[in-house]
Protein backbone atom coordinates (compact mmCIF):
# COMPACT_ATOMS: atom_id res chain seq x y z
CA UNK A 1 0.00 0.00 0.00
CA UNK A 2 1.20 3.24 -1.07
CA UNK A 3 1.72 6.01 1.86
CA UNK A 4 -0.80 8.14 0.05
CA UNK A 5 -3.29 5.08 0.57
CA UNK A 6 -2.38 4.64 4.29
CA UNK A 7 -2.96 8.69 4.88
CA UNK A 8 -6.31 8.13 3.51
CA UNK A 9 -7.31 5.46 5.95
CA UNK A 10 -5.97 7.42 8.58
CA UNK A 11 -7.73 10.77 8.18
CA UNK A 12 -11.39 9.02 6.91
CA UNK A 13 -11.15 5.21 8.95
CA UNK A 14 -11.73 5.41 13.13
CA UNK A 15 -7.50 4.19 14.44
CA UNK A 16 -9.28 0.73 15.70
CA UNK A 17 -10.39 -0.16 11.91
CA UNK A 18 -9.09 -3.59 10.88
CA UNK A 19 -8.49 -2.67 7.72
CA UNK A 20 -6.67 0.34 8.70
CA UNK A 21 -4.11 -1.56 10.71
CA UNK A 22 -3.75 -4.10 8.55
CA UNK A 23 -2.52 -1.32 6.24
CA UNK A 24 -0.42 0.05 8.80
CA UNK A 25 1.05 -3.38 9.36
CA UNK A 26 2.59 -3.74 5.48
CA UNK A 27 4.73 -0.16 6.13
CA UNK A 28 8.45 -0.91 5.96
CA UNK A 29 9.93 -0.68 9.53
CA UNK A 30 13.49 1.35 10.47
CA UNK A 31 15.71 -0.34 12.77
CA UNK A 32 17.32 2.98 14.06
CA UNK A 33 19.93 1.22 16.03
CA UNK A 34 21.08 -1.94 14.32
CA UNK A 35 24.25 -2.71 15.62
CA UNK A 36 23.90 -1.90 19.36
CA UNK A 37 23.40 -3.99 21.67
CA UNK A 38 20.83 -3.70 24.60
CA UNK A 39 22.01 -5.23 28.36
CA UNK A 40 20.19 -5.13 30.87
CA UNK A 41 22.20 -5.16 34.62
CA UNK A 42 20.51 -6.52 37.09
CA UNK A 43 19.57 -4.65 40.45
CA UNK A 44 18.92 -6.92 42.84
CA UNK A 45 21.53 -10.04 40.91
CA UNK A 46 24.48 -7.53 40.69
CA UNK A 47 24.10 -3.56 41.86
CA UNK A 48 23.04 -4.51 45.18
CA UNK A 49 25.67 -6.51 45.36
CA UNK A 50 28.51 -3.63 45.80
CA UNK A 51 31.97 -3.47 44.26
CA UNK A 52 32.84 -7.44 43.92
CA UNK A 53 29.99 -8.08 41.57
CA UNK A 54 29.68 -4.45 39.84
CA UNK A 55 33.54 -3.27 39.07
CA UNK A 56 34.13 -6.79 37.31
CA UNK A 57 31.27 -6.27 34.82
CA UNK A 58 31.97 -2.31 34.39
CA UNK A 59 35.35 -4.03 33.23
CA UNK A 60 34.04 -6.44 30.86
CA UNK A 61 32.10 -3.63 29.74
CA UNK A 62 34.79 -1.29 28.82
CA UNK A 63 36.66 -3.97 26.83
CA UNK A 64 33.05 -4.60 25.00
CA UNK A 65 32.79 -1.25 23.88
CA UNK A 66 36.06 -1.54 21.67
CA UNK A 67 33.89 -4.09 19.75
CA UNK A 68 30.05 -3.18 20.13
CA UNK A 69 27.36 -0.41 20.87
CA UNK A 70 26.25 -1.19 24.17
CA UNK A 71 22.66 0.97 25.59
CA UNK A 72 23.01 -0.62 29.70
CA UNK A 73 19.69 -0.55 31.35
CA UNK A 74 19.71 -0.51 35.18
CA UNK A 75 17.30 -2.46 37.44
CA UNK A 76 16.31 -1.23 40.46
CA UNK A 77 16.54 -4.37 43.08
CA UNK A 78 16.37 -5.01 46.84
CA UNK A 79 15.61 -0.97 47.93
CA UNK A 80 12.84 -1.14 44.96
CA UNK A 81 11.26 -3.63 46.42
CA UNK A 82 11.54 -2.07 49.83
CA UNK A 83 9.89 0.71 48.57
CA UNK A 84 6.83 -1.35 46.70
CA UNK A 85 6.27 -2.82 49.99
CA UNK A 86 5.67 1.09 52.40
CA UNK A 87 3.68 2.01 49.31
CA UNK A 88 1.46 -1.03 49.19
CA UNK A 89 1.10 -1.51 52.70
CA UNK A 90 -0.06 2.44 52.48
CA UNK A 91 -2.41 1.88 50.16
CA UNK A 92 -0.81 3.96 47.38
CA UNK A 93 -2.09 2.36 43.50
CA UNK A 94 -0.11 1.26 41.24
CA UNK A 95 0.69 4.52 39.19
CA UNK A 96 2.73 5.73 42.11
CA UNK A 97 4.48 2.78 42.64
CA UNK A 98 5.71 2.64 39.22
CA UNK A 99 7.40 6.52 40.00
CA UNK A 100 8.85 4.81 42.92
CA UNK A 101 10.33 2.40 40.86
CA UNK A 102 11.54 4.85 38.26
CA UNK A 103 13.30 6.12 40.97
CA UNK A 104 15.25 3.45 42.17
CA UNK A 105 16.48 2.66 39.27
CA UNK A 106 17.47 5.94 38.23
CA UNK A 107 20.14 5.96 41.26
CA UNK A 108 21.48 2.89 40.36
CA UNK A 109 21.63 3.99 36.69
CA UNK A 110 23.55 7.16 38.30
CA UNK A 111 26.11 5.13 40.23
CA UNK A 112 26.77 3.04 36.99
CA UNK A 113 26.97 6.49 35.25
CA UNK A 114 29.61 7.87 37.43
CA UNK A 115 31.73 4.96 37.54
CA UNK A 116 31.79 5.02 33.13
CA UNK A 117 32.15 8.99 33.70
CA UNK A 118 35.93 9.13 33.18
CA UNK A 119 35.42 6.81 30.07
CA UNK A 120 32.79 9.56 28.61
CA UNK A 121 29.97 7.06 28.87
CA UNK A 122 26.54 9.53 29.78
CA UNK A 123 23.57 8.60 31.64
CA UNK A 124 20.72 9.25 29.70
CA UNK A 125 17.97 9.79 31.24
CA UNK A 126 13.71 9.02 30.13
CA UNK A 127 13.03 12.49 28.89
CA UNK A 128 16.48 12.59 26.59
CA UNK A 129 16.09 8.70 25.52
CA UNK A 130 15.67 9.90 21.64
CA UNK A 131 19.74 11.16 22.53
CA UNK A 132 20.41 7.93 22.46
CA UNK A 133 22.17 7.38 18.76
CA UNK A 134 24.03 10.51 19.35
CA UNK A 135 25.96 9.10 22.36
CA UNK A 136 26.16 5.64 20.93
CA UNK A 137 27.69 7.32 17.64
CA UNK A 138 29.96 9.81 19.86
CA UNK A 139 31.47 7.15 22.35
CA UNK A 140 29.96 3.20 21.61
CA UNK A 141 27.59 3.10 24.58
CA UNK A 142 24.94 5.07 27.37
CA UNK A 143 23.36 4.44 30.37
CA UNK A 144 19.73 4.51 31.05
CA UNK A 145 17.26 3.80 34.19
CA UNK A 146 15.34 0.61 32.62
CA UNK A 147 12.28 1.60 34.44
CA UNK A 148 9.66 2.33 31.69
CA UNK A 149 8.16 6.06 31.81
CA UNK A 150 4.66 5.03 32.32
CA UNK A 151 4.99 6.35 35.76
CA UNK A 152 0.85 7.32 36.63
CA UNK A 153 -0.06 5.65 33.52
CA UNK A 154 1.30 2.78 34.12
CA UNK A 155 -1.11 -0.67 33.17
CA UNK A 156 -2.60 -2.62 36.34
CA UNK A 157 -1.86 -5.71 37.08
CA UNK A 158 -4.53 -8.11 37.30
CA UNK A 159 -4.10 -8.73 40.39
CA UNK A 160 -2.29 -6.50 43.45
CA UNK A 161 -0.51 -3.01 42.94
CA UNK A 162 3.32 -3.92 41.92
CA UNK A 163 3.93 -2.48 38.64
CA UNK A 164 4.19 -5.40 35.68
CA UNK A 165 5.99 -3.47 33.02
CA UNK A 166 9.57 -2.91 35.49
CA UNK A 167 13.25 -2.97 34.54
CA UNK A 168 13.29 -6.07 32.51
CA UNK A 169 9.90 -4.96 30.72
CA UNK A 170 11.56 -1.39 29.90
CA UNK A 171 14.83 -2.78 28.72
CA UNK A 172 13.76 -4.97 26.50
CA UNK A 173 11.30 -2.37 24.85
CA UNK A 174 14.11 -0.15 24.49
CA UNK A 175 16.10 -3.19 21.89
CA UNK A 176 12.56 -3.21 20.12
CA UNK A 177 12.03 0.06 19.42
CA UNK A 178 15.67 0.90 18.49
CA UNK A 179 15.19 -2.27 16.44
CA UNK A 180 18.66 -3.39 18.38
CA UNK A 181 20.73 -6.53 17.77
CA UNK A 182 20.19 -8.04 21.09
CA UNK A 183 18.79 -7.96 23.89
CA UNK A 184 20.88 -9.74 27.19
CA UNK A 185 20.11 -9.56 30.37
CA UNK A 186 22.80 -9.93 32.97
CA UNK A 187 21.65 -12.10 36.15
CA UNK A 188 23.04 -13.48 38.51
CA UNK A 189 21.99 -17.42 37.56
CA UNK A 190 23.39 -19.32 34.51
CA UNK A 191 19.77 -18.54 33.12
CA UNK A 192 16.45 -20.16 33.32
CA UNK A 193 15.88 -22.86 35.30
CA UNK A 194 12.55 -25.17 36.11
CA UNK A 195 12.27 -23.59 39.57
CA UNK A 196 13.72 -21.17 41.62
CA UNK A 197 17.72 -22.48 41.99
CA UNK A 198 18.23 -20.52 44.91
CA UNK A 199 15.50 -21.93 47.05
CA UNK A 200 15.31 -25.52 44.68
CA UNK A 201 18.36 -27.84 44.28
CA UNK A 202 16.36 -29.75 42.21
CA UNK A 203 16.18 -27.13 39.73
CA UNK A 204 17.11 -27.68 36.48
CA UNK A 205 18.24 -25.05 33.34
CA UNK A 206 16.38 -24.60 30.54
CA UNK A 207 19.36 -23.69 27.75
CA UNK A 208 17.15 -22.75 25.28
CA UNK A 209 12.82 -22.63 24.98
CA UNK A 210 10.30 -20.42 22.93
CA UNK A 211 7.85 -18.04 24.45
CA UNK A 212 5.02 -20.15 23.58
CA UNK A 213 6.83 -23.06 25.44
CA UNK A 214 7.99 -20.76 28.38
CA UNK A 215 4.05 -19.72 28.75
CA UNK A 216 2.18 -22.94 28.41
CA UNK A 217 5.08 -24.45 31.06
CA UNK A 218 3.51 -21.73 33.29
CA UNK A 219 6.69 -21.83 35.79
CA UNK A 220 6.15 -20.49 39.26
CA UNK A 221 9.50 -18.55 39.05
CA UNK A 222 10.91 -16.66 35.97
CA UNK A 223 14.37 -15.20 35.56
CA UNK A 224 12.77 -12.55 33.49
CA UNK A 225 9.72 -10.31 34.09
CA UNK A 226 6.67 -12.26 32.62
CA UNK A 227 5.18 -9.02 30.06
CA UNK A 228 8.80 -9.70 28.57
CA UNK A 229 7.28 -13.19 26.81
CA UNK A 230 4.00 -10.77 25.70
CA UNK A 231 5.81 -7.95 24.53
CA UNK A 232 8.52 -10.49 22.28
CA UNK A 233 4.90 -12.42 20.98
CA UNK A 234 4.27 -8.86 18.87
CA UNK A 235 8.13 -8.40 18.56
CA UNK A 236 9.15 -6.93 14.89
CA UNK A 237 12.76 -6.57 15.48
CA UNK A 238 14.06 -8.26 19.01
CA UNK A 239 12.44 -11.92 18.79
CA UNK A 240 15.47 -13.66 20.91
CA UNK A 241 16.97 -12.63 24.34
CA UNK A 242 19.44 -14.22 26.09
CA UNK A 243 19.88 -14.64 30.40
CA UNK A 244 23.69 -15.14 31.36
CA UNK A 245 25.37 -14.73 34.13
CA UNK A 246 27.12 -11.58 35.31
CA UNK A 247 29.05 -13.06 38.07
CA UNK A 248 31.05 -15.55 35.88
CA UNK A 249 33.44 -13.52 34.23
CA UNK A 250 33.44 -13.27 30.04
CA UNK A 251 30.05 -14.83 29.98
CA UNK A 252 28.58 -10.91 29.16
CA UNK A 253 31.57 -10.84 26.21
CA UNK A 254 30.49 -14.30 24.81
CA UNK A 255 26.99 -13.44 24.83
CA UNK A 256 27.74 -10.23 22.71
CA UNK A 257 29.72 -12.19 20.24
CA UNK A 258 26.74 -14.48 19.64
CA UNK A 259 27.75 -17.34 21.85
CA UNK A 260 25.08 -19.59 23.26
CA UNK A 261 25.98 -19.40 26.35
CA UNK A 262 23.41 -18.90 29.13
CA UNK A 263 19.91 -19.38 28.29
CA UNK A 264 18.18 -18.56 24.86
CA UNK A 265 14.21 -17.29 24.42
CA UNK A 266 13.30 -17.19 21.46
CA UNK A 267 9.92 -16.06 19.60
Amino acid sequence: MTSAALGELLLSRSLDDPELLAASDTAPQTRILPDAHVLKIGGQSLMDRGRAAVRPVVDELLDARRDHQLLIGTGGGTRARHAYALAAELGLPTGVLSDIGSAVAGQNATMLGHLLAQYGIPVVGGGAMASLPLKVAEVGAAVFAGMPPYDMWQRPPAEGVIPPYRTDAGCYLVAETYGCKSMIFVKDEDGLYTANPKTDPAAELIPEITVDELIARDLPDLVVERPVLDLMRHARFVRRIQVVNGLKPGLVTRALAGEHVGTIITA
